[in-house]
């Protein structure tokens, strides 16, 4: 074989050159794709995980409400205490900001008073300072949740967001339940430490991701579409004051309905569990709970198969009917068949959990542009709150005038069939790519109307670094250029 002349030298070395790059600039275009994947899920990971807590103290005030009826009785901890305790934590919510979160647990748990009362009404108080944590944290969570979804894959950006946040409340309910069953298992009818350790341990969900949340990023969305400064109040509420008061009032309707039943099933249940002892109510709430969760995983799967506004309004009609026969069967079926009651109050809980649970939180979250999402999302679940308070303030009543328990389920159930209609018929379906392009039609209204719209966007805090995770291997760069130069020689 004759030797290479200077000008082939030349063109193998270019070409092996050219190569080497190309295969360091894909390998490096690569790396910040996959980064930003990984950041994508991490934000949806742990924007949802801090918000088993909020479940957990929801569901674990029904239980408070049992221990501290035995152990103070109807005289100090009558219905009105038991209703303060109970709508304290939501009325916070109501005016939630960030801040104080992680030691509110500890002040509700380490209530204490010269007299009963003096306690319960420290209770009261500290459930209220943390419901301002709860009510701060859950439109962050869940709107950062979702943002992160769409980034990651929009046409299962519902699901994902469900997942994330619906499934992983209703989970921390049924974790406040299985907590007092164990602590009663250790501390057997000593009460007072019981009900102490289950306020308490709520801790445990956000001080475990405290770090990784101070680490987190904003959405990519965010980042492009927030406004810095002058925010158009007036153009804002002009666009989207219909939708926000569809879903705020939608969402006032499931938690009217929603959290007096989960508040007060323990005492429900008490009164139909003919002397069995308070382990055994309790665990009975550990399978009413457990309802919760495949009535979410449904409402995951139905939210992108069918769409939102379907689901929605099949999950209310359903939960509606259900819930009118268990009114109406309440006497004889509890009396007679305990657990065949259970289970279809159960079924009640779940179909609240298919249906509205899943897309309320969707609906402020997809229906909003970004610039404003945060902050419709906060008003519609702050709504929201303020029917979880009326619920459960409206709870002694209804029961009282319509002869027992019976009555909220009859009432409920009425309102739950008339919002179906209001949202089949009124309530708007989002694509896929509903969230971008509510932002640019956003962003062509605020133009419309003289709107400066250099004002959108923030700059991003992180460094506009890329760290290439992947070391290229030298030997297959040789290998690579062994077979170059082998081709350019044949040639």
């Amino acid at each position: 074989m004759s030797d290479i002349s200077g000008s082939q030298k030349a063109i193998i070395d270019s070409r092996v050159t050219d190569q080497n790059t190309s295969i360091d600039s894909s390998r490096v275009e690569e790396a910040p794709v996959k980064k930003k994947k990984a950041a994508s899920y991490f934000n949806i990971l742990f924007s949802g995980f801090a918000l088993l807590s909020d479940g957990y103290q929801s569901g674990v005030i029904s239980f408070i409400n049992l221990f501290l009826g035995k152990i103070y009785g109807p005289e100090i901890f009558n219905a009105t205490m038991k209703s303060r305790l109970s709508y304290s934590m939501f009325v916070g919510a109501i005016v939630g900001q960030v801040g104080m979160y992680f030691i509110l647990f500890s002040l509700s748990a380490a209530s204490s008073g010269v007299t009963p009362n003096g306690l319960l009404w420290m209770m009261v108080i500290a459930r209220g300072v943390l419901g301002v944590g709860v009510g701060g944290e859950y439109p962050c969570s869940s709107v950062s949740a979702g943002e992160s979804a769409d980034e990651i894959d929009p046409k299962r950006r519902g699901g994902l967001f469900v997942l994330v946040t619906n499934f992983v409340i209703d989970l921390g309910y049924v974790v406040s339940a299985i907590v007092p069953v164990i602590l009663l298992a250790i501390f057997k009818d000593n009460l007072e430490p019981v009900w102490r350790l289950s306020l308490g341990l709520g801790i445990v969900p956000p001080l475990s991701v405290l770090y990784f949340r101070l680490k987190m990023a904003d959405s990519k969305s965010y980042q492009a579409g927030a406004i810095k400064k002058k925010v158009p109040y007036l153009l804002i509420f002009k666009r989207y004051w219909f939708r926000l008061s569809l879903t705020s009032g939608l969402w006032f309707v499931y938690d009217f309905i929603a959290y007096p039943n989960g508040v007060f099933s323990s005492v429900i249940i008490d009164s139909v569990a003919n002397g069995e002892s308070t382990i055994e109510v309790v665990s009975w709430n550990i399978l009413l709970y457990s309802f919760y969760l495949p009535g979410c995983l449904a409402g995951a799967y139905s939210v992108d198969k069918i769409g939102r506004r379907k689901t929605l309004a099949f999950g209310l009609l359903a939960q509606g009917i259900v819930g009118m026969i268990l009114g109406g069967v309440y006497e004889p079926l509890s009396k007679n068949c305990m657990p065949m009651f259970i289970v279809v109050y159960g079924i009640f809980l779940a179909l609240g959990e298919y249906g509205p649970g899943p897309t309320m939180g969707l609906n402020s979250m997809e229906l909003f542009p970004t610039a404003v999402r945060g902050t419709c999302y906060g008003i519609a679940a702050a709504i929201g709150k303020v029917g979880a308070t009326v619920g459960t303030l409206a709870f002694v009543p209804m029961q009282e005038t319509m002869g027992g328990y019976r009555g909220p389920f009859l009432v409920g159930s009425g309102i739950a069939i008339a919002a179906s209609i209001v949202a089949w018929f009124l309530l708007p379906e989002i694509g896929p790519e509903g969230m971008a392009e509510e932002d640019i039609a956003f962003k062509e209204y605020l133009e419309k109307n003289g709107y400066d719209v250099s004002q959108l966007g923030i700059e991003s805090s992180q460094p506009a670094t890329i760290e290439v995770d992947e070391v290229i291997d030298n030997s297959d760069i040789a290998k690579n250029t062994s077979s170059l130069k082998s081709s350019s020689i044949r040639n």
